[in-house]
């Protein structure tokens, strides 16, 4: 590979592309409210929100220094991420805490990305994250999960023009804002029906003596902040 095709494809990926119209940001926007707020659209879409959730928890127990044995997604988009080290201590309060702010995260830095007009970047970056990931899957659905979420990344990057890849960013985005916040709410529904008593705010609360429901009003804070800073950065405000 010569160099000048090498310097192509650097300054396609870090270099900058000029932010789409604000009629397609908020159609994008609207868009991915669609998939989260009717049950039926959010049954099928909540997967991706699921991969974003086990990922998190993954990533901040390999940064904390735990082992990662594996990740496992299910068909009622559940998910189970595996670490071993100590049982108690920071990094294991950090891994618990990662699981249900890690999609809002996630969609604050894309907004970040896409405000400083680095689509591509974006694109292929979360590209990375899902072939990373996928090392660590170890169930069948999972796998065909991430497989078909990555070959959607890497069909759009590689084979639309750039207005439509600045469409798909921006609803990948909007999505893991928008779905980001569901999550807590459903928790806080099924805690209140007497249901998840495992879930990951009572882990925490045995870690670390808080009571669970104030990390449920963690999770509800992080996920709403990251909205509303996320949602200014991709209107432009």
């Amino acid at each position: 590979m010569d160099t000048d095709h090498l310097t192509d494809i650097w300054s396609r990926v870090f270099g900058t592309q000029p932010a789409p119209s604000l009629w397609l940001v908020i159609v994008t926007a609207v868009l991915a409210l669609g998939a989260v707020v009717p049950h039926t659209a959010w049954r099928l879409a909540r997967n991706a929100i699921t991969i974003a959730h086990e990922g998190g928890h993954g990533l901040i127990a390999l940064l904390t220094g735990r082992r990662l044995d594996g990740i496992r997604l299910h068909s009622d988009t559940s998910g189970l991420t595996v670490s071993r080290g100590k049982p108690t201590g920071l990094g294991m309060v950090l891994t618990a805490a990662a699981g249900y702010i890690a999609p809002s995260l996630l969609g604050l830095a894309g907004a970040a990305l896409l405000a400083a007009g680095h689509i591509t970047a974006l694109l292929w970056g979360a590209t990375a994250l899902l072939l990373a990931l996928l090392v660590m899957i170890r169930n069948a659905y999972g796998v065909l999960t991430v497989v078909l979420t990555g070959a959607a990344f890497v069909l759009v990057s590689w084979l639309t023009t750039a207005d439509v890849q600045a469409a798909f960013a921006y609803a990948v985005v909007w999505f893991l804002l928008l779905g980001g916040v569901r999550p807590p709410f459903e928790l806080m529904g099924k805690r209140h029906r007497g249901g998840a008593v495992d879930s990951d705010p009572d882990q925490l609360a045995r870690l670390t003596h808080v009571p669970a429901a104030l990390w449920l009003g963690l999770f509800h804070v992080v996920t709403l902040c990251s909205l509303i800073g996320g949602g200014r950065w991709l209107l432009g405000l």
